[in-house]
C-alpha cells in the first residue's frame, strides 16, 4: 500500500448530532472517489480530497466513526479553516436532527428496516457543487465504475496539481476555455456527453462571473466562493435548459445539494428497490416520506447499491447517546 502525507496543520473533532454511520459513509464515498482528485482508504475509514477556498486549495483527510468524524487540514488560517470546516459539517450532514427522520421513515414497511440497520444514516451533500455536477454528468447512463474513470481523465488532463499529492478538479472557468473536441477526445466522451459538459461549466463560469463584486473576484475566487457555499449558481430551470441534462439530474444533484426533500422518482437504483415500480409510482410512493424524501432515498441507495461491511477504525463503540426509539 502506498503511504501519502496527508494534511497536518490543523486537527479538528467534528461531533454528528445523534451518531453517524461510518461504513455506509465510507462505502458510498469509495464508489464515487474521482482518481488523482481524491483517495479513500477503507481500512483507515478515512476520506481525502481538496476543498476550494479563496486561499487556494486546503488539503482535507476526514476519519469517520459512530460519533462524527476527526478532521485533518492542511492550512493554519483561520478564515479557511473556518470555511472548510463549514463545509465539511454541511457535506456530512453533521448538525441535522435526525430523530424527525426516523419517526417519519421507520414506521414504513419498506424503510423501516433499513432505519433500524443504520438509524444514524446521513445525506451526503458535496465540498465542490461544480464538481458534483460534472461527475453526475460523466456518470450519465453509464456503470460507476466508467464514470470515475471519466472524471479521473477529465481531473489528469485539466486539474491542477495541489497539495497532499492530490490534484484539485477543474474549475469551471478551466473547462470553458477547452474546445468540445479535445475535451470529448481526451476523456473519451460522446460528443453529446462533452457538449453537455462544455455548456454546463461555461453556464457556471458565467454565473461566477456576474456574481462578482469587482473585476478581483471573478474566475477562481468566485469558483471557490461558489463551492464553499454548497449550491451551485444555476437555478433547476437553468440546468434543464442545458443539453443533456433532464430531470433525474437536476433532482440528483437537488439531493446532493442539500434539500433534504429532494427525490430522484427515475433512479434505476431507487425503483428496483421499490420492487420494479414506474418513475410515476416511485414518485407516488414517496409522497408519504415527505419533507424527508432525500434520507428517504438515501437508505434505500445504501440498501441496494453500496457494501456497506466494511470495517470501523478499532477501539470504535456504539453511537454517543443512541438513537431515538423508532415507531412502533
Amino acid at each position: 500500500m502506498t503511504a501519502h502525507v496527508g494534511p497536518q496543520r490543523t486537527r479538528v473533532r467534528l461531533d454528528a448530532r445523534g451518531g453517524l454511520e461510518p461504513e455506509a459513509i465510507v462505502a458510498s464515498l469509495a464508489a464515487h472517489t474521482v482518481p488523482g482528485a481524491e483517495r479513500t482508504d477503507v481500512e483507515a475509514s478515512s476520506h481525502e480530497r481538496l476543498v476550494p477556498t479563496a486561499l487556494g486549495p486546503v488539503a482535507l483527510r476526514v476519519w469517520f466513526d459512530r460519533d462524527g468524524a476527526e478532521v485533518a487540514l492542511g492550512t493554519e488560517d483561520p478564515a479557511a479553516v473556518a470555511a472548510v470546516l463549514a463545509s465539511v459539517e454541511r457535506w456530512l450532514d453533521l448538525s441535522a436532527d435526525l430523530e424527525p427522520v426516523r419517526w417519519a421513515l421507520g414506521g414504513d414497511p419498506d424503510l423501516g428496516p433499513c432505519v433500524r440497520a443504520r438509524p444514524a444514516l446521513r445525506v451526503i451533500g458535496t465540498t465542490d457543487p461544480f464538481q458534483t455536477a460534472v461527475t453526475t454528468v460523466l456518470g450519465q447512463q453509464v456503470s460507476l465504475g466508467a464514470g470515475r474513470t471519466f472524471a479521473g481523465r477529465l481531473v489528469a488532463a485539466f486539474g491542477t496539481p495541489g497539495p497532499a499529492g492530490l490534484v484539485s478538479f477543474p474549475t469551471a472557468e478551466a473547462l470553458a476555455d477547452q474546445d468540445t473536441e479535445i475535451l470529448r477526445a481526451t476523456v473519451g466522451l460522446t460528443a453529446m456527453r462533452a457538449r453537455t459538459v462544455s455548456a454546463l461549466a461555461t453556464a457556471v463560469a458565467t454565473a461566477h462571473g456576474a456574481g462578482g463584486q469587482s473585476a478581483d473576484s471573478t474566475g477562481a475566487e468566485g469558483s471557490a466562493r461558489a463551492a464553499l457555499s454548497g449550491i451551485l449558481p444555476l437555478s433547476r430551470a437553468e440546468l434543464l435548459a442545458l443539453p443533456g441534462i433532464g430531470p433525474w439530474t437536476a433532482d440528483y444533484l437537488e439531493v446532493r445539494y442539500g434539500h433534504r426533500d429532494a427525490f430522484t422518482p427515475g433512479d434505476l437504483v431507487l425503483r428496483r428497490a421499490l420492487g420494479g415500480l414506474s418513475a410515476r409510482e416511485a414518485a407516488e410512493r414517496a409522497r408519504a416520506w415527505s419533507p424527508f424524501r432525500a434520507y428517504a432515498l438515501t437508505h434505500l441507495w445504501t440498501a441496494s447499491a453500496y457494501a456497506v461491511h466494511v470495517p470501523v477504525r478499532p477501539g470504535l463503540g456504539a453511537h454517543g447517546s443512541g438513537p431515538a426509539p423508532l415507531p412502533s
